[in-house]
């Protein structure tokens, strides 16, 4: 027998319990909402992120990836409310500019 499956086979291997991982608590039906907003406002901005040029568009996507990173942990429903409608503003005033590089591909 291989040493790998040997060590995979004894009973030293196979009695050690392993550690369980506490799972989050479940979302509330706002969060669930919410989340959803968040994850729909992420999408359209890659869709629209990934017209640009290729050579152009590490810049914003970064930026983008970066405010969501940011703010990943908030859990208050208002605070939540309001980071998505600022940044369905914030990107609804970049999206002339977004056009605009996409259309010089």
């Amino acid at each position: 027998m291989r040493p790998s499956l040997r060590l995979l086979a004894s009973p030293a291997a196979t009695a050690t319990p392993r550690p369980r991982t506490k799972k989050p608590p479940p979302l509330s039906f706002d969060h669930f909402i919410q989340r959803q907003r968040v994850l729909g406002l992420w999408r359209t901005i890659l869709r629209k992120l990934y017209k640009i040029p290729q050579d152009r568009r590490a810049e914003p996507v970064s930026y983008a990836r970066g405010e969501f990173e940011r703010n990943k942990h908030v859990k208050d429903i208002s605070q939540i409310r309001y980071l998505i409608s600022t940044g369905k503003a914030e990107f609804d005033g970049m999206q002339r500019y977004i056009d605009e590089l996409a259309s010089r591909r």
